[in-house]
């Protein structure tokens, strides 16, 4: 867990600027659909037995394409979870001008949620209310769930597809360098892959890094092997 002062000026500093969400679940996604569907096209490819050619030009058209379409798929994802941040925002303005005293009821009922009761009430509700973004930032938390830091598709879009560039790259390493035992080499490193990428999420969990690499393991390791299986199916 990471450690954090607790003066003044710390506390102030680090709740008036929060560091969001982050880029660690587009990171973590982008780095195991990399390295997951790589080597499954290697898998596949190998199962069949064709030649490290194909394998190298397939591994890297999917590294490209669907690392692409990743990015795509999650820019377009938080640019609607960020639309529709917006619209709910539009919607509370609205009301307050409209309903200014049923809007209150509902920050008063917000606050008492949160264990305020009496004048102690009273006086938080008005104090609320009496800034409008702050009235408005109140609302999106306790009426809709939502957080006060807006996501950023751009920053989402970028950290996924370089995760998945980097991480997809790997299990093609060895046929590009031409190794003998390629597949086996490329088996063991995209392991490697798969461990080391469980371990540095566990950083951000209560599991253990062994567990959380031995879990990222197991899931590539049982798509890999899917996939040359169905590749062995195909085997002339």
């Amino acid at each position: 867990m990471t450690d954090h002062g607790h003066s003044q000026q710390e506390v102030a500093r680090r709740i008036n600027a929060p560091p969001g969400r982050g880029v660690l679940r587009d990171v973590v996604y982008g780095g195991i659909d990399g390295s997951v569907t790589t080597f499954a096209i290697v898998a596949g490819v190998a199962g069949a037995g064709l030649s490290p050619f194909v394998i190298v030009a397939l591994g890297l058209a999917n590294v490209l394409a669907d690392g692409f379409s990743m990015a795509a798929g999650n820019y377009s994802g938080t640019k609607a979870e960020l639309d529709n941040i917006r619209r709910i925002r539009a919607i509370e303005e609205r009301h307050i001008a409209l309903y200014p005293e049923g809007e209150r009821r509902e920050v008063r009922e917000i606050l008492a949620q949160k264990g305020l009761s009496g004048p102690v009430l009273e006086e938080a509700t008005d104090a609320i209310t009496a800034n409008r973004e702050n009235w408005i930032g109140l609302m999106l938390e306790g009426e809709y769930g939502l957080g006060s830091v807006d996501p950023h598709p751009m920053k989402a879009a970028t950290a996924t597809f370089l995760a998945f560039l980097i991480a997809g790259m790997i299990p093609l390493l060895p046929f590009l360098a031409g190794l003998d035992g390629a597949f086996a080499v490329s088996a063991w490193m995209t392991a490697s892959v798969f461990f080391a990428i469980g371990a540095l999420k566990s950083r951000w969990s209560l599991a253990p890094w062994w567990r959380s690499g031995g879990e990222t393991l197991a899931i590539g390791g049982a798509a890999a092997a899917i996939a040359y299986a169905v590749g062995t199916l195909f085997h002339p």
